[in-house]
This record gives structure tokens, C-alpha cells and sequence, in this order.
């Protein structure tokens, strides 16, 4: 019999025979033998522990038994599974078991284990092993959690008594199965008598009618979860929710003061702003928005209404220019609206205000003002000095009514063709005026109150000069006619026209006329405005070339002007078809210029000139000769390179050895090619020239040094100079000491010395036999 630890909540008992005996008939079925039932081996209950226990002795879970235990002790029992000799411990002769540790079932809440029964000595299973559990007892030892905490909720204002605002829910570690540790209930410990929970759900709402939001905002609410139902002895937590009014459109806007006292200057430009006001609205965003706008009065022509943007505030502003003398005071009626209502609260309304508006005009010192925007005056050319064009006339509109004083800006009637009397505005002229000069004058006038601030204004003047018949007509062109010899009589050889510098009248026209002088000539006759020819001779260039036609030309105008033109006509030679071949115009344009035989040598002697320029470039450009002539090659100028090492005075090939020893050569002297000489210097013959045979080299330098600085035509600049005359019989023969490096000279270079100190150089070096060493 398996004994289990009796708890009263164990009302099942598990009979191991039952469990054996099944076993026992699967196992027969299964091989065909006939069944018998079994002796029953074990006998057990089902075990239980309960959690948290914390006595001093371990705990009695249960006691294992079987029916083959004699009690001789030669049965063992042995405990395998879960917690199988750590948590749980078997006496195995007993078979008690016991619990050597506190169990916590919200970490494991049962564990299964298997007993055995093994002979003692032998180890042999005298049972077959079976399962049985053991399940750890709750104990209410887990208080309520609020795992989301802490919260925040919004519900509107003025919401309706228990609206809900937000669900809170708490778990418990207990077994929710056993007894009453996981049954939890929800009360409110702060919040009241706002906010209400249901005790069962958690579900949060409101308690209180019409909570509004502009008196206060938020609320601070705590939530309790108690275990056990809720009796005295449970476990409990809480969590705080923040909830929040959200803002509903309840409130309608409302003007601070029902009338506004503005004022206004009557100098004040269409625009400009007069005054502000702005409803109060205590709610929010766009339940809070207010639109204004003018619905009555006299003003609401005079004045406009916006609203500022970022203050919300209605600006009244000028619409048109306001003026004290005319009216002193405006009145306008404001009205605030919301432009967003909630229809649950429509009969909160109306959700408008209104308001008035008086506005007073303050009086300024105002310019004058010309009853008329501009004028336009008239007056006659040439009239005489003084003559009255027109009157201009302003006035002060101020309560004042100061006089007004008038004058012309300079900077608009430069010349001063016109000039004003100060005191009443009479514009007159300062001296006649031609319209064909200047048509119209654009003055200004401008007007100054006397006292006050004197302020100004200006008026345009445009003046009109009208005009009078004083210029007489011309031909429009004073081209000469061209006319063909041959032309025949009665054909029209010119059709002439006329301008008028003055305004030609209607239907006023120019009538032609031949003077009189010439009205009886027979070679041309003038019908309206067309030239006739009347000759009836075969060449009309038989008399003359040119004729001169003196006309008559009238403008029929008031006062009649009339002026004689001359028109040149040119006889030219033509063939069979007219077309014109030539004519003779050089007595009409050689006279006042130069003649033929003038114009073409002007041009040769351009062309000579160009001629000489051209060369002189193309002589520059040719390469340059030496500034000195020589007859043959001057050697100084040349610099030779040759490889081998010449031979001394016997080596005549490389150069001519006489043009060396006399350089002045067998001519004289050697004249400058860049420049001419003013004088010839003959050449002296030798003054102090040492002779062919001579060895006093100093001496020879000297000599050829003085005559080129007295040379008028030597070189001006640097030049090189060769001296290649050693004298004749001079021992020293080759200077050169290409040879000294490899073999010594026998040569006596004591003679060196005598040659003066230009030469001390080399006596030093050659001079004396200790030195040879020195050679290089």
C-alpha cells in the first residue's frame, strides 16, 4: 500500500492494481494466452507538497509500500525522475519521502518521480517501476502586478457620466486554478469623485457630469488590484493613470469690451493700420479659432478688416484717405465667430460676439490743395513778354486756412520761359515763344502754405504754343534736275514740292509760281507744281549748261508767307532711249575745290611716298654687315675652331701672317659702315710704330692703343683686338704649354722680364729653370 501525506483537498486516490492488471491484459492479448489477474503489486495515493514551507524538519511528501515487503527489510525502494535525491529523498528500507527544499510552485508546479522495488542484496526488481506525481500546493504568496504601468489616458470634457477612458489590468503569479489567490479585484484609492473602476474588468470611467477642461486639465487617479476576492488577508498592488481632458469646442468667443475707442490721423495713407482688437476664446487650436469681420456702420466704406495670422488679432486698417474738415468720426460694428462648432453643444450657443468700433479723425497740417489734378493752358507764338498764359489756384484745407504762396521749380522750366505771381497764380510769359522751337512746355507749380509747417504741394502745367503763320514755304529737296538735251517741248521735266515749318490749315495748300523776272522766259514754264519745257529749239545746251529757274512758292496762309527757291536744272547728253550719258558738272564742283591735274599729283606723291616706306622696311629687315668695312674678311671678327695645335711662326696656312704683323693693312685706314664720318683723318705713318723687326712688344701696344683712342672712326664699343706680332727673331717662339707636360723645354724665358710689367706674370712663371715644374 502506498501511503500518500493526507491534505483535505486530495479526493482521488490512484490504485496501482488497476493500473497493473491493465497492463497485465494488454500484454496477455497480445501473445494469445489466456489472462489471469494479478496480484496487485502496488498501492499508492496521489502525493502533494505544499510550497514555501520553511519548518525546520524536512517534509513529508508520502510513504511507499509493496505487498511483497515483508518487513524484513530485504526490500529496497528506490526514487528516480525530477528532483530524484536533490529535492526529494526516499528511506529506502521505509520508502517515506521527504522534501529537503522549500518549493516555490510559481517556478515548478509538479514534478514527476518513479518508485521502484529492488531486492536488497540482489538489486533485482521485484516490481515494475511506476510513475506518480507530485504537485506543489499554492499558497497565496504573489501580490497583484501592473505590468503596463504607469498609464495615460485622454477622454474629452463634458463627457457623459461613465464614458470610459482606458482599461487597467493586473496579473497574479498564483495559481488561478486553487482557492481564491489569483481572483483579483479593481478599486480607485485616489480620482474620486471623478472617476470610477469596475471592480471586476479594470475598466476606468468617468463619475462626473460636465468636467470641464479650461477649469482643469488633468487628474492624478490610483487603481488597486487586491487578491483573495478582495477579503481581508489578500495581497494587492496599484498603478497611477494619468488622464487628461482633451479640449471640445464649449466655449464661445467673447470681446473683452463690448466698445473700442480708436482714432485715426487724416494724414494717414489707404493701407495703414488704425487699430486691433481680439476676442477671447478659452479653447483650443481650431475650437479656439475666431473669424472677424465688418457687419455694420458708416465707416465700412472708409475702413478694411483683416486678421493677423500669427496673434489672431482683427486689424482695422485704412481703405480710404479720411479728411477731418469733412467728417470728424466713423463707426463700425465687429463681429467674432468660431468657424468650427461642435454640433453636441449648438445649444451652448451662439458661438458669436460683437463689438464697436469708434474711430475719431484727428486733424494735421495738410499741404494745399490745387482744385484742379493738372492744367493745360494755351498761348500764341511770338506774343510779347508778359503775356498771360493761364491761372493755377489752391487752397489750405486745414481749419487754419492759411494763404498760399505759388512759385515754378527751376529744375522744370530750365530757360524760364515762364514766370508766376506768388500771391494769385498768374502764369506768364518771360519772352516769345517760337512753336516751331518747342511745341509744348510741361512745367510745375508748386504751393506753399504760409505758417504751419510749410508744407507743399505740386500741380502739372502743360502749356500749349499755338501757332502762327511766320515761317515761309521751301522746297522740301534741293536736288539739281537732270534733263536731256534732246527732251521735247511741252514735256514735264520736274514735278516740285514744298514744306512749311508752320501747321498747314484745312484745305490750305501751296500754289507755284514763276518770278517774275522769269515769268517770260522760253525755255520753261511752271503749271501747279510741275516744270514744263517750252523750247523749241533742237539743243538746248547750244545756249547754255545750267539753267537757274527762280519759283515762286505761297502758302496761302493768315498772315500769306511766300518765298523764292531756285531750281538748278543740269543739261546732260543722252541717248536715242533718254538715258542720261553725261553732263557737265565740273564748273559747279571744281571752282570751290582743286582741279584734276592737283587731285593727281596729290596721288603720285602719296604713292611715291609709299613707295619709300616700303623700301626703307625691306632694307631693315635685310641682315645686318659689320659697323667696319674691311677689303677682305676682318679676322677679329671671326672666331675658328680647329682641332690641332697650330705650328708656331711657321705655320702660315690657318692665317695671312702680314695682315697679323700690319693689321692697318696696305689701303689705310678702314672705314665705319654704320656711320659717315664728318672728317677723314689721313693715316699718320707710324708715329711711334716700332719697326717690322722690332721686339719691344710694350712698346708695340701702346702705340696701337693710342692711335684707336684717337681713331675718330674706331669702334664706340668694346671690340677684340689681336696682337699677333711677336717681333722677328723672337726666341720665344710658341707660347703655348701643351708640350711642357710631357717633355722640358731648354728654352731661356729670362728676356721676359725687359718686356715690361704686363709681361711680370709670365717672367715669374718662365722666367727661371726652378720654376719649370710649375708649368701647366
Amino acid at each position: 500500500t502506498v501511503q500518500g501525506y493526507y491534505h483535505p483537498s486530495c479526493e482521488s486516490n490512484v490504485n496501482l492494481s488497476h493500473l497493473s492488471m491493465h497492463r497485465h491484459k494488454q500484454r496477455a492479448g497480445k501473445e494469445g494466452q489466456v489472462l489471469h489477474r494479478s496480484k496487485r503489486g502496488w498501492v499508492w495515493n496521489q502525493f502533494f507538497v505544499i510550497e514555501e514551507y520553511t519548518g525546520p524538519d524536512p517534509v513529508l511528501v508520502g510513504r511507499l509500500h509493496s505487498d511483497v515487503d515483508s518487513g524484513d527489510g530485504n526490500i529496497k525502494y528506490i526514487l528516480s525522475g525530477e528532483g530524484a535525491g536533490t529535492i526529494f529523498v526516499i528511506d529506502d528500507k521505509t520508502g517515506n519521502i521527504h522534501a529537503t527544499k522549500t518549493l516555490d510552485r510559481e517556478e515548478q508546479a509538479q514534478y514527476t518521480l518513479t518508485a521502484q522495488a529492488v531486492a536488497r542484496d540482489t538489486n533485482k526488481p521485484l516490481e515494475p517501476p511506476s510513475e506518480f506525481i507530485v504537485k506543489v500546493q499554492d499558497i497565496n504568496d504573489n501580490p497583484p502586478e501592473f505590468l503596463h504601468g504607469p498609464y495615460y489616458a485622454r477622454v474629452p470634457e463634458m463627457s457623459n457620466v461613465g464614458t470610459s477612458v482606458m482599461q487597467v489590468t493586473a496579473t497574479d503569479a498564483d495559481d488561478p486554478t486553487y482557492g481564491n489567490s489569483a481572483r483579483l479585484v479593481y478599486s480607485i484609492l485616489q480620482g474620486q469623485p471623478y472617476f470610477s473602476v469596475e471592480p471586476q474588468t479594470g475598466i476606468i470611467r468617468t463619475a462626473l457630469p460636465n468636467m470641464d477642461r479650461e477649469a482643469r486639465q488633468e487628474y492624478d487617479v490610483v487603481i488597486q488590484a487586491k487578491d483573495m476576492g478582495g477579503h481581508m488577508g489578500g495581497l494587492s498592488g496599484t498603478t497611477e493613470v494619468k488622464i487628461t481632458l482633451t479640449d471640445v469646442n464649449d466655449n464661445p468667443p467673447k470681446f473683452p469690451q463690448s466698445v473700442y475707442p480708436m482714432s485715426v490721423s487724416e494724414d494717414k495713407v489707404p493701407g495703414e493700420e488704425v487699430g486691433r482688437l481680439k476676442a477671447k476664446d478659452p479653447d483650443l487650436g481650431d475650437n479656439g479659432l475666431v473669424n472677424y469681420r465688418l457687419i455694420d456702420g458708416d465707416g465700412m466704406s472708409m475702413f478694411e478688416l483683416t486678421t493677423d495670422s500669427e496673434t489672431r488679432e482683427a486689424v482695422i486698417k485704412l481703405k480710404k484717405p479720411v479728411d477731418f474738415e469733412t467728417k470728424r468720426s466713423y463707426t463700425l460694428k465687429v463681429e467674432g465667430s468660431n468657424p468650427h462648432v461642435d454640433p453636441q453643444f449648438l445649444a451652448w450657443g451662439p458661438y458669436k460676439d460683437e463689438a464697436t468700433i469708434k474711430i475719431s479723425v484727428e486733424d494735421a497740417d495738410e499741404p494745399p490743395v490745387f482744385v484742379a489734378p493738372s492744367y493745360t493752358f494755351e498761348v500764341e507764338e511770338n506774343a510779347p513778354e508778359g503775356t498771360l498764359v493761364g491761372r493755377v489756384h489752391a487752397k489750405d484745407t486745414d481749419v487754419a486756412n492759411n494763404p498760399v504762396r505759388y512759385m515754378i521749380p527751376r529744375y522744370t522750366d530750365v530757360e524760364q520761359f515762364f514766370s508766376i505771381n506768388s500771391e494769385d497764380g498768374m502764369i506768364t510769359t518771360t519772352r516769345p515763344l517760337d512753336r516751331e522751337t518747342q511745341a509744348w512746355h510741361n512745367i510745375s507749380v508748386s504751393a506753399t502754405e504760409i505758417g504751419g509747417h510749410h508744407q507743399d504741394t505740386k500741380v502739372r502745367v502743360n502749356i500749349k504754343v499755338k501757332d502762327v503763320n511766320d515761317n515761309p514755304p521751301e522746297f522740301a529737296t534741293n536736288n539739281e534736275v537732270l534733263m536731256c538735251e534732246t527732251v521735247a517741248p511741252g514735256k514735264v521735266i520736274e514735278t516740285v514740292s514744298a514744306v512749311d515749318k508752320d501747321e498747314m490749315a484745312h484745305r490750305q495748300h501751296f500754289t507755284f509760281s514763276l518770278a517774275p523776272e522769269v515769268a517770260h522766259n522760253h525755255n520753261f514754264s511752271l503749271k501747279d507744281n510741275r516744270v514744263f519745257m517750252c523750247s523749241v529749239k533742237d539743243s538746248v545746251r547750244l545756249t547754255q549748261d545750267v539753267y537757274y529757274l527762280p519759283i515762286e512758292i505761297n502758302d496761302n496762309g493768315f498772315p500769306a508767307m511766300s518765298s523764292t527757291n531756285t531750281l538748278t536744272i543740269r543739261v546732260c547728253s543722252c541717248d536715242s532711249k533718254d538715258t542720261i550719258l553725261s553732263c557737265n558738272v565740273e564748273p559747279y564742283v571744281l571752282p570751290a575745290g582743286l582741279s584734276t591735274g592737283a587731285l593727281i599729283a596729290i596721288l603720285a606723291c602719296i604713292v611715291i611716298l609709299l613707295a619709300i616706306v616700303v623700301l626703307f622696311v625691306a632694307l631693315r629687315r635685310q641682315k645686318k654687315e659689320p659697323l667696319i668695312v674691311f677689303e677682305e674678311e676682318d679676322i677679329r671678327e671671326n672666331i675658328i675652331t680647329y682641332d690641332d695645335e697650330g705650328g708656331g711662326e711657321e705655320d702660315t696656312e690657318a692665317f695671312d701672317i702680314a695682315t697679323l704683323q700690319n693689321p692697318d693693312g696696305a689701303n689705310g685706314f678702314l672705314p665705319r659702315k654704320d656711320i659717315k664720318p664728318e672728317l677723314q683723318y689721313p693715316i699718320r705713318p707710324g708715329i711711334g710704330r716700332p719697326a717690322a723687326n722690332s721686339v719691344d712688344v710694350d712698346d708695340f701696344i701702346k702705340t696701337r692703343i693710342a692711335e684707336a683712342d684717337s681713331d675718330p672712326t674706331a669702334p664706340p664699343y668694346d671690340s677684340i683686338q689681336i696682337y699677333g706680332y711677336e717681333g722677328r727673331g723672337s726666341l720665344a717662339g710658341s707660347l703655348s704649354s701643351l708640350e711642357s707636360v710631357t717633355t722640358e723645354s731648354d728654352l731661356d724665358y729670362d728676356y721676359l722680364q725687359s718686356w715690361g710689367p704686363r709681361f711680370k706674370k709670365l717672367a715669374d712663371l718662365y722666367g727661371t729653370k726652378d720654376c719649370s715644374t710649375n708649368k701647366t
